[in-house]
């Protein structure tokens, strides 16, 4: 098998192809790391490895010997040194145990063969950890990659990899999906195992774990093989009637949606990302759904100022934890400027603050779950804009303070953190493209434990508007069109 035949391969596609003895394993992992050192030189997405050989993994798993890679932020692998983006913890904190969505990867089959890029404890839209180095998009190097699984997200579309682990605070599997041209579903809260050193109530609830994929039915097929519940889990959800892969291709029937591309932080939206939910809209129309005009209204400036203590307060307790592990003290010298910032913030909290911020939280949760009485589909962007230059997130910007921060990374990204704050499931699927050639992701969301809905929407959407032909200007295949030896 070739780069260009590799590269072309969904991580189902390339499964299969194992599983018949088109490649082995072996092979399979020879070029994904061939694939990731090409590519890397573009676009620096890697923050750990190609390993000597992949991580163990069970070889009757559904992904049996598929290249992976984890995102160097909440899941870990035992014994693969961590950083989190951050420079207090300098070559990495090296777990001594797998988490426990680790283990799924491992039982579904996955040979993870390299450690992803994010932005320093993932608080950005961007990946560009002063640890690191700045994460280039493939489709335009000039361009960020999205955050905070920008990392995973650029080698999955520079088809290095098929897919990878990404994790989602506030919108970080969506955004960088949308950046590169990816699906990115964030499940409902407590869908995905999130243990043992955290759980669904991380983050304040608003924390999620799954991937990165380049098809609805990989995500599908992959959610299935990991959301698995642990003993001990705080929150238990319903279980869907039947496996999540057997959504993809089956009716999802005339569904009520609702159209919305005025961002709730009544900032800009790029005229071309309108023009590309609308189409979408058009095209669901056409399908027979019911598509009326309408969002859920809350008060804007209350959400961000709940979300700018809660992530504040989030990051001061895992500089907490970091220090304690490790003897490091944070400061201006090891950690960047917006981070210390929100870290002094947190510090200074009290405890009737995150109250109140919890309580903005469900007044808002409320909120959206009485809109969905009404509908069961909210159809938006998934970003403002198409990818922004790289830059213009930055993160050690030494002017902006806790509250500054936070507005200018949702004053940007204004559509996806609301579904963290409700714990409802959104995916991003890549249907639109800017003149410039630029993916522009559609954001699909709904009620609590709606995944198999969502999944079957996404994928008639997947039929009607496929993506999979489109490939960046830094890709495995351009890089390697020879086959290998």
């Amino acid at each position: 098998m070739n780069f260009d035949e590799y590269a072309a391969l969904d991580a189902t596609g390339l499964a299969a192809a194992i599983a018949a003895g088109d490649l082995t394993a072996v092979e399979a992992a020879e070029l994904a790391t061939d694939a990731i050192n090409s590519v890397n030189k573009e676009i620096n997405a890697v923050a750990g490895g190609p390993f000597d050989r992949p991580l163990a993994h069970a070889d009757d798993g559904c992904f049996a010997g598929v290249p992976f890679v984890i995102k160097d932020l909440i899941c870990h692998a035992e014994g693969v040194p961590t950083r989190m983006g951050t420079r207090m913890l300098g070559d990495g904190l090296v777990p001594p145990a797998d988490t426990h969505l680790m283990e799924r990867f491992r039982a579904a089959g996955l040979a993870t063969v390299a450690v992803a890029t994010t932005p320093e404890f993932g608080f950005n839209a961007n990946t560009e950890a002063l640890a690191y180095g700045s994460t280039r998009n493939p489709w335009d190097t000039g361009r960020s990659a999205g955050g905070s699984s920008g990392g995973s997200a650029a080698l999955v579309a520079a088809g290095a990899v098929p897919m990878a682990h990404a994790n989602d605070g506030g919108g970080s599997i969506r955004i960088p999906a949308a950046c590169n041209g990816l699906v990115g579903l964030k499940p409902s809260r407590g869908r995905v195992p999130l243990g043992p050193d955290l759980d669904s109530n991380a983050l304040s609830g608003l924390a999620a774990e799954f991937a990165v994929t380049r098809s609805v039915r990989d995500a599908a097929a992959l959610l299935d093989a990991v959301a698995v519940p642990y003993p001990g889990d705080r929150v238990l959800i319903a279980p869907p009637r039947r496996p999540f892969a057997q959504e993809v291709g089956a009716d999802p029937g005339r569904l009520r949606i609702a159209l919305h591309t005025e961002a709730w932080s009544g900032t800009a939206v790029d005229p071309e990302v309108v023009a590309a939910v609308e189409a979408v809209g058009r095209v669901l129309e056409a399908a027979g759904h019911r598509v009326d005009r309408a969002a859920p209204a809350f008060d804007w400036e209350s959400f961000l100022e709940a979300t700018v203590t809660t992530w504040a307060a989030f990051l001061a307790e895992s500089v907490a934890a970091v220090e304690a592990m490790t003897g490091t003290v944070a400061g201006p010298d090891n950690v960047e400027a917006t981070s210390w910032a929100c870290i002094q913030y947190g510090r200074e909290l009290r405890i009737l603050d995150l109250a109140a911020a919890g309580a903005v939280f469900t007044a808002v949760s409320r909120t959206v779950g009485q809109f969905f009485t009404g509908y069961d589909v909210l159809l938006t962007p998934t970003t403002n804009h198409p990818p922004m230059e790289l830059g213009y997130l930055n993160a050690d910007d030494h002017d902006l303070d806790a509250h500054g921060w936070t507005r200018r990374i949702f004053d940007a990204f204004s559509f996806t953190p609301l579904f963290n704050t409700t714990g409802t499931p959104a995916i991003s699927l890549p249907l639109g493209q800017s003149s410039a050639g630029l993916p522009i992701g559609v954001q699909l969301a709904g009620p609590m434990c709606s995944e198999s809905m969502l999944l079957r929407l996404a994928a008639q959407l997947e039929a009607a508007m496929p993506w999979a032909s489109r490939t960046p200007a830094v890709h495995a295949s351009r890089i390697w069109p020879m086959p290998r030896g």
